[in-house]
């Protein structure tokens, strides 16, 4: 068989193998996608109709939030459908699509949380030049370079992923169509693609990890050098959030693709890819939201005005 025999096709195994799991994972993750897309979406309305929140921080705040929407979005209704019917196939075109933003939303979001952790930065270590610095042009530039990251990631990997001979091996040990679960099912020797994944993940990924590691080093020391203790718990504060997220985020994409080879557990991806795409952008507006009390604010001030 040809690798024309998946071209109608691919089978999404994903929890098929425990039927009772599959019933308790529909409702958690029914209800965790409910909340994701509410909780995401009242960021992004709260920023911009609140004109105290129009700063550089929560257009970037924004911008993630609707990165985690359409993030969430490219798979979770797809699981959900797996999950909740005996039919676990997807289409080619839909597993190509599905593909295509899984790895050009994730770049997205490297890149985005290291912009934000410039912003971070700016505003600690230059207070005074704020607002100079973190004009709205450059803003715009700095978002328009983590989307086309995100871009260029796709449009190199993902061709070369579905081209890969499967030689009718199309059913995928996966609730959705990843990269390293495709790489898995190919016929042919995929060393020369997995090192081309992993350079590629050392760049999208470390690159931005390490700007960011670099930028809180500096604000580290700007924060000790803090006479007011008032002054180092609002940095901290400021910052603290961020960071959560941060954590969250690398240490799930770090474990997942930064390991060379299939050393990784199948079963293992499969949680933690549903940790990153669904509780993770869950957490990100309820980690934003109390920890900060402007958006508090602008969300109480949004609420009375009703």
């Amino acid at each position: 068989m040809t690798n024309q025999s998946c071209q109608e096709g691919f089978i999404l195994l994903g929890f098929s193998d425990r039927p009772k799991l599959e019933q308790i994972l529909f409702v958690f993750v029914l209800i965790f996608y409910l909340v994701t897309l509410v909780g995401n979406a009242v960021i992004i309305l709260v920023s911009r109709l609140d004109p105290s929140l129009h700063m550089p921080m929560y257009f970037f705040l924004t911008n993630l939030s609707f990165l985690d929407l359409c993030f969430t979005t490219s798979s979770i209704p797809q699981l959900l459908f797996n999950l909740g019917s005996p039919d676990k196939t997807i289409s080619y075109v839909g597993c190509a699509i599905q593909l295509f933003m899984f790895l050009g939303l994730g770049g997205t979001e490297c890149v985005l949380l290291a912009v934000m952790a410039y912003d971070r930065f700016t505003a600690i270590c230059k207070p005074l030049h704020y607002s100079v610095l973190m004009h709205p042009q450059l803003c715009w530039k700095l978002v328009s370079v983590a989307w086309g990251v995100g871009l260029l990631n796709s449009l190199v990997m993902s061709p070369v992923t579905m081209k890969l001979p499967r030689c009718g091996r199309c059913r995928v040990k996966h609730f959705l169509c990843e990269m390293p679960a495709l790489i898995k099912v190919a016929c042919v020797d995929t060393v020369a693609v997995e090192s081309a994944v992993f350079i590629l993940s050392v760049i999208i990924v470390l690159v931005p990890l390490s700007f960011i590691l670099i930028s809180y080093s500096c604000i580290a020391l700007a924060v000790l050098r803090m006479k007011s203790a008032a002054g180092r718990r609002k940095a901290f504060n400021t910052c603290g959030s961020h960071l959560t997220v941060v954590s969250l985020f690398y240490g799930n994409i770090i474990y997942m693709y930064m390991q060379p080879g299939n050393n990784s557990s199948q079963d293992q991806g499969k949680f933690l890819t549903l940790f990153y795409n669904l509780v993770t952008p869950m957490l990100n507006p309820v980690i934003y939201t109390l920890r900060n009390k402007d958006v508090k604010g602008a969300l109480r001030r949004l609420v009375s005005t009703k």
